[in-house]
């Protein structure tokens, strides 16, 4: 059985899944109302990126950027290049791309937090000439996350990060990558949309689900709770609105917001200002 077919199957909605990849394959509609139904490759990436460009078009940036952890083979920085693209399109801003990887496959697990159960030391190793030929917009970082990580914003100065798509594996990766959070405030939009690859398995695996047992105390997940933990002003809260839709699509679980509460712009208006309800 394909993995659509599986995914079929389990979706309490299968009429509309279906529908969505009509319309995607189609391209029927424009950018942006294909992608407020979903009906896009990678819709939590297209979400991020989105909301990161609207974010900072009312507070009058020019330019964000977006970054991605964990490049793997780079299907989703390729991804990204194409909702960066339209995006900047829609919204005329300049957004730049960066992918941060070892380009050799993972490392070897430290310890159990990084799920060597899970994982393997060289899983998901790069092609970096193919790769680097693909790419028309995004820059490649390569090397140790524990370093790069440290040397990224000093050596590249990056317009204000808008969006971070973390796709690491393992605990002690992401909280080196978390680490970047604490730098000063001109690299960042005061609040960030952030997507966790590792947080939940795609549940129409259930095999793979039930041997990864994604916890709290493991992985992606144990990183982000030891973040908030040591940090008062900066947290990596979850989207309620998007828990709360009549329709939950799995990757709303996996979206994360970053809030810089001392962010000198943090309380800045950014809604219309027509906000009136007269009386009927």
């Amino acid at each position: 059985m394909t993995t659509y077919l599986r995914r079929l199957m389990v979706d309490p909605c299968p009429l509309r899944h279906v529908a969505k990849k009509v319309i995607q394959k189609l391209r029927i509609g424009s950018y942006e109302q294909r992608m407020r139904l979903g009906a896009v490759d990678r819709p939590n990436y297209a979400y991020c990126v989105y909301n990161a460009a609207v974010l900072a078009k009312r507070l009058r940036y020019q330019r964000i950027s977006v970054l991605e952890f964990g490049v793997a083979g780079g299907n989703g920085l390729v991804n990204l290049e194409y909702h960066a693209q339209n995006v900047s399109k829609r919204l005329a801003i300049d957004i730049d791309i960066y992918g941060f990887d070892t380009g050799v496959g993972l490392p070897e697990p430290l310890d159990y937090r990084d799920l060597p159960y899970r994982y393997k030391k060289g899983f998901l190793i790069m092609d970096v000439p193919k790769l680097r030929a693909r790419l028309k917009k995004a820059q490649l970082v390569l090397g140790d996350i524990n370093n790069t990580s440290k040397a990224f914003l000093e050596e590249y100065s990056p317009a204000p990060i808008g969006a971070i798509m973390y796709d690491v594996d393992f605990y002690s990766s992401a909280a080196a990558a978390l680490k970047m959070l604490e730098a000063p405030e001109r690299y960042y939009l005061p609040r960030v949309f952030c997507y966790f690859d590792d947080i939940i398995e795609p549940s129409c695996d259930t095999v793979s689900t039930d041997l990864t047992l994604h916890n709290d105390y493991t992985g992606e997940r144990l990183a982000i709770n030891e973040f908030n933990q040591a940090h008062n002003d900066i947290k990596l809260t979850v989207p309620y609105h998007l828990l709360a839709r009549w329709i939950v699509e799995q990757w709303y679980h996996q979206i994360r917001v970053c809030h810089f509460f001392k962010h000198s712009r943090y309380n800045e208006f950014v809604y219309p200002e027509a906000q009136e309800l007269p009386l009927e």
